[in-house]
């Protein structure tokens, strides 16, 4: 084996040796700013995106335009106390006015309304089985929340109420629940709507909270009316 220096070495004859030069090597003529994705100025990953931000942006828009017309809807509601309402009677006692003004008081001290009322409803069949209906009409801008807060707040005049639960609010819409308190004559179902433009609770001695609810959407299809 010779010895000899490497760099004594002849190269074989045959291509000149790629000079290497600090400019990026280049693996094709097409320019590389004239792609289909460079001329349409945006990439896959670009309108990926900015397509997904439009679709949020659209459901967003489109749910503040459904509640905008919802609020529309319901937000010129008025409530009213007729003589006879689902088989009921009207008591226009005193007793019964007093009872009726003490709810409407206290409910409207718990939530600025632009009017309330309260009305008491005699059953015929029973004495024992009044409905006690009171609140007012404002524009509620989250309906569900505050119908919550004056169930909460029942508990500072009857007790706590139990069994919360939503049940069909009818055709007037709104959210409606029902559940169970308890007074001076033992438990009794209490049910509650509200929509954006009004709220309204009721109390029914002697009821289940299902007989409840039913009488409470009877009641309400009654006194309530919009526009």
């Amino acid at each position: 084996m010779s010895d000899a220096h490497l760099t004594d070495r002849q190269l074989p004859d045959g291509p000149e040796p790629v000079e290497l030069t600090e400019e990026p090597i280049q693996l094709s003529n097409r320019d590389p700013a004239s792609g289909p994705e460079r001329r349409a100025g945006w990439s896959r990953r670009q309108r990926i995106a900015w397509s997904a931000a439009l679709a949020v942006g659209l459901a967003g828009a489109g749910a503040l335009g459904v509640m905008g017309w919802r609020i529309a809807q319901e937000k010129d509601t008025r409530i009213s106390s007729p003589d006879q309402v689902a088989g009921l009677t009207r008591d226009d006692s005193d007793r019964a006015r007093s009872t009726a003004d003490y709810l409407r008081s206290g409910f409207a001290a718990d939530i600025e309304l632009d009017r309330s009322f309260g009305t008491v409803y005699r059953d015929p069949a029973d004495e024992k089985r009044s409905v006690l209906v009171f609140g007012g009409t404002t524009l509620l801008w989250q309906p569900e929340r505050d119908l919550d807060s004056l169930f909460g707040l029942m508990a500072d005049e009857t007790g706590k109420v139990t069994r919360l639960r939503e049940v069909p609010a009818g055709d007037l819409g709104g959210v409606m629940k029902c559940g169970t308190t308890s007074g001076e004559g033992g438990d009794f179902a209490v049910c509650g709507w509200a929509d954006h433009g009004s709220v309204v609770l009721g109390m029914f001695p002697g009821r289940t909270v299902d007989d409840a609810g039913k009488l409470f959407r009877d009641i309400r299809a009654a006194i309530q009316s919009r526009g």
